[in-house]
């Protein structure tokens, strides 16, 4: 926590450079040597959140694959229809829990999730893992800070910068 306030800090410093650099500013540091900082601060969480992921994989013994976006998923159980596609209506019990297990969010008993796959709305990392599915699979994607709340978390349930586990049934598709 406390290399994640650091970070944090660091990126208010750039975000305030960058807000600074006006020519009748006399501490007026380059918006290159900013965008410098603020790569290397975003590459250092983003390599930290990657071993996380990681060491909670390894804890729980998992097979899963990673996407070229950092999406980590393993898709399971019997194919029953055809392979999503954007624009198709889907229906899910699903179940978000942060790494060390605490749960945010499930579906209520008989009230499934629904959404348009593409049309926003969901995280980006339910939306690319779930194109990779079919009815009536089963999946467990866990999704890096950048691919599910970002910098703020949802205000709610979900801390700021937190990876997500998201186990989830599709249970219908309609195309």
């Amino acid at each position: 926590m406390r290399t994640t306030r650091k970070y944090l800090l660091l990126l208010l410093i750039g975000l305030w450079a960058c807000n600074n650099n006006h020519p009748n500013n006399k501490t007026n540091i380059p918006i290159s040597k900013t965008k410098q900082v603020l790569v290397e601060v975003n590459r250092d969480l983003a390599l930290k959140d990657k071993e996380q992921i990681l060491a909670f994989i390894q804890r729980h013994k998992l097979k899963i694959s990673e996407s070229t976006s950092g999406l980590f998923y393993k898709i399971y159980g019997e194919v029953k229809g055809k392979q999503l596609q954007t624009g198709d209506l889907v229906t899910l019990d699903y179940k978000i829990s942060l790494l060390d297990g605490t749960e945010c969010y499930k579906s209520e008993v008989g009230k499934p999730k629904s959404f348009i796959v593409g049309h926003g709305g969901v995280e980006s990392g339910l939306e690319e893992g779930i194109l990779k599915m079919h009815e009536g699979q089963k999946a467990i994607f866990i999704m890096p800070p950048h691919l599910a709340h970002g910098l703020i978390g949802d205000m709610k349930k979900i801390p700021p910068r937190a990876s997500i586990v998201y186990q989830l049934e599709l249970i219908n598709v309609q195309h």
